[in-house]
């Protein structure tokens, strides 16, 4: 019974291991060259169409699925709306517990953003203080849970004396930016600065860009 019981928890192992991440990256598949995707108000085939995607796009975000993964949530505009999935192709290596990259975020009151590629570069940005470019330096996934992630690194404008250092905690999850109908499936407290001048700052993420 007990060797069993260790092999049906190997074979389990993989697929939880393996599990889809959301939010995730598309391509537009299957879709003729002289046709469009419709971007529709909800996830039904007779739904009003709100917008559209070529049928050749590629990196299309989406936030999650609806219950039956049959249409996923996307970005169009200022809003939201389904698409239909069976038109969508996961781009790879997007499981449940990997580091979500590249990432574009952002917050409100104050405005900001902060960004890394897949070479873990880094950029922090304000309106009123110049861009600040740096390197991930460390990474961390949550031991007990598979949706949380803890980044370090430093970040540095010409001129400035010394780099800020910077630690970010990521959670997925649907998040609202407060100032838009848009949805955002991470969010980000990102604290920034030394002990003696730190900011915490909270916002949403994305993973196709602003």
């Amino acid at each position: 019974m007990r060797g069993l019981l260790i092999l049906l928890l190997c074979l389990a192992a993989p697929a939880w291991a393996t599990q889809d991440q959301w939010p995730a990256l598309f391509d537009v598949s299957g879709v003729a060259d002289d046709d469009v995707l419709n971007i529709r108000s909800a996830p039904d085939a007779s739904s009003d169409i709100i917008g559209s995607l070529g049928p050749s796009d590629r990196d299309i975000e989406v936030i999650s699925p609806n219950d039956a993964e049959t249409w996923g949530l996307v970005n169009t505009g200022e809003g939201t709306g389904w698409v239909s999935l069976r038109f969508l192709t996961r781009q790879p290596g997007q499981w449940l517990g990997a580091l979500p990259q590249p990432l574009f975020c952002s917050g409100t009151e104050p405005f900001w953003s902060f960004s890394y590629d897949k070479e873990k570069a880094a950029q922090f940005s304000t309106p009123d203080l110049p861009e600040q470019s740096g390197l991930i330096t460390g990474h961390w996934p949550a031991q007990n849970r598979r949706d949380r992630h803890a980044l370090v690194g430093q970040v540095s404008s010409v001129g400035q004396i010394g780099p800020a250092e910077i630690a970010a905690m990521l959670r997925l999850g649907q998040c609202s930016d407060g100032m838009s109908d848009r949805s955002y499936g991470i969010h980000i407290d990102l604290l920034i600065g030394d002990l003696s001048d730190a900011r915490l700052l909270s916002g949403c993420c994305s993973l196709s860009g602003p």
